[in-house]
């Protein structure tokens, strides 16, 4: 049966990612760059300077709302999470070395659209009768359809992110988790999961307080702890570095020498798997983070526009990029590695149930190939994947609750249900299928991204208005 439903979803989801998910996503990042005159590029300093000038792991409760750094931080842990390190592997595994270029391209143009998310979740944000703050994609687009297509798609969105992110996405992290930690530790699957299941529930049930209060602090500690160890890895291998960029730019236009195919072929696989993975781990355009960034409290909504592109460069540019160094560098480069194999070489040592190396244990081989002491490779990263994966699901848990509390007016009884819900996917992912996991979560991300992409290009004045009131002001400075 999971057979049957996994071929289904592979073929419905490699339509919509090789054409729909690519033309949207680069289609509103050149978009925004355009409008905003690479805002990306323009605000990079101003937003390194709001997320690090006062940074402090203790941001306190707000009576409504979170300091920009809390929701940066709630925004990151969502973030940064499987994606970075399995969705990031699978990635290189798939489309060769190049797909991390096309990752890069998905991000320099996804800072410019999450740009434009955060600062239309600021403009549409409302506060209800309690003094509680709500916004995201449903709030905008509403604004941007005030009719029954509006309501349409808001529904659409509201029901295809609690689908994707509140339970989808909730099963890959702790499939994750529990793949990893079987490999270090030997503990079964579903042992696991009831522990990952129990610990949410408790945070959960917190509220946005509590959410906030963890992930500013584990954020910073969990990104720390990944880059410490990917760079000792980096450095052991310093000798393979400029081979594992070469390979990067190289195969990202002739991919076709690694992984096979004709050259049109290899190199649709290579941009895919770059905007798809890209998706996962940044989630610019996707339309979740913005839920953390509509809870801001900020004087101008630029202001937590360029916070927002902060979190998109250290997704990519920082956490994954260095999961592509350290993967490539140890199993690629080198004499004997998976850079140096014929097309059929490659396809039968990354593919099938006999591969050699699959997207869950890649960044452990690599550390293991680095670092051959006993198992500490393996346990090094299961523990970043516990980190990175549990704070995705506290970050995912938290924005699928906010559009639960929009198709239900607010119900206490249906968030309840909801929590409920997701702590038995929580569950559940750890003893399914990895494969289904991951094409199930993709094909809703894929649809979130319509509805959200089409509001994003309907307000686009709005944004445009922001920026160019911002460069206005540094004129006259």
């Amino acid at each position: 049966m999971q057979d049957t439903i996994l071929n289904i979803v592979k073929e419905i989801n490699s339509y919509l990612a090789d054409y729909i998910l690519i033309v949207l996503l680069v289609a509103v990042g050149l978009f925004y760059s355009i409008k905003t005159r690479f805002v990306q590029v323009r605000c990079f300093g101003e937003g390194m300077k709001k997320v690090f000038g006062n940074l402090s792991l203790r941001g306190g409760k707000n009576k409504s709302g979170l300091s920009p750094f809390q929701a940066l931080a709630t925004a990151i842990a969502a973030q940064v999470g499987t994606g970075n390190i399995v969705g990031a592997s699978g990635a290189i595994l798939i489309g060769g070395p190049g797909a991390i270029f096309w990752m890069w391209i998905i991000a320099f143009l996804g800072m410019a659209t999450i740009y434009a998310e955060a600062v239309l979740a600021q403009e549409t944000r409302i506060t209800d009768e309690n003094g509680e703050i709500h916004g995201g994609p449903v709030y905008y687009i509403k604004k941007a359809f005030p009719n029954a297509f509006g309501t349409f798609l808001s529904v659409f969105f509201a029901i295809a992110i609690t689908l994707a992110l509140g339970f989808m996405g909730s099963m890959v992290q702790s499939n994750s988790i529990a793949e990893s930690c079987n490999t270090a530790f030997g503990i079964d699957g579903w042992i696991i999961g009831i522990i990952v299941a129990a610990v949410s529930a408790f945070i959960f049930l917190g509220g946005i307080q509590r959410i906030a209060s963890v992930t500013e602090k584990l954020v910073p500690i969990m990104a720390a702890l990944f880059l410490l160890g990917g760079l000792g890895v980096i450095i052991i291998r310093i000798q393979y570095l400029p081979e594992t960029i070469g390979m990067i730019f190289k195969y990202a236009f002739t991919p076709s020498a690694l992984i096979g195919g004709g050259i049109g072929y290899a190199i649709k696989t290579a941009i895919s798997q770059g905007a798809k993975r890209g998706l996962f781990s940044n989630e610019a355009g996707m339309g979740s983070t913005p839920h953390a960034h509509a809870m801001a409290n900020v004087e101008k909504p630029h202001e937590q526009g360029v916070v927002a592109m902060i979190g998109v460069f250290i997704d990519t540019f920082v956490v994954l990029t260095m999961t592509a160094l350290v993967v490539i560098s140890c199993l690629y480069a080198g004499e004997g590695g998976l850079g140096h194999m014929s097309p059929d070489a490659y396809l039968a040592a990354t593919s099938g149930a006999d591969a050699i190396v699959s997207k869950t244990n890649a960044m452990q081989q690599a550390f293991s190939k680095a670092i051959p002491l006993g198992n500490f490779g393996n346990i090094f990263v299961a523990i970043c994947l516990l980190f990175f994966a549990y704070s995705t699901i506290i970050g995912w848990n938290f924005f699928g609750k906010i559009n639960v509390q929009y198709l239900f007016k607010n119900s206490k009884v249906a968030v309840v249900i909801y929590s409920v819900i997701a702590i038995a996917f929580i569950f559940l992912g750890s003893l399914l299928s990895n494969d289904l996991v991951w094409e199930l979560t993709d094909f809703f991300n894929y649809l979130m991204v319509i509805p959200n992409v089409i509001a994003l290009f309907a307000l686009h004045k709005i944004v445009v208005k922001n920026a160019k009131s911002n460069k206005e002001e540094e004129i006259k400075k």
